[in-house]
């Protein structure tokens, strides 16, 4: 005889607005999946993404092209980006190394 897994589960109740509503119908029925699991698959998303622990540099996916394509900005940022956020040194203040 297979033995049947039990779960425990525990009911959460959550309140959505129309359009929030709208959204978790609109991807629950484009992936297949119940609405709870959508909620429990985004619980868990957003826990991976503010839970995790970082290490030095991890921000660098979330900030290559960030800036976009802003015909506003200097072409030269990124070369001379320690000159724009501090300014150019005069002739008589030392650079720094």
């Amino acid at each position: 005889m297979v033995k049947k897994r039990t779960r425990v589960r525990d009911p959460v109740q959550v309140y959505l607005d129309p359009e929030d509503r709208s959204l978790l119908e609109e991807v629950a029925k484009d992936a297949g999946l119940s609405r709870a699991e959508v909620l429990r698959r985004g619980l868990r998303r957003v826990a991976r993404d503010l839970l995790q622990d970082t290490s030095p540099g991890s921000s660098f996916e979330s900030l290559v092209g960030a800036l976009g394509d802003d015909p506003s900005l200097p072409s030269d940022l990124a070369e001379r980006h320690d000159d724009y956020l501090h300014g150019t040194p005069t002739d008589d203040e030392p650079r720094p190394d």
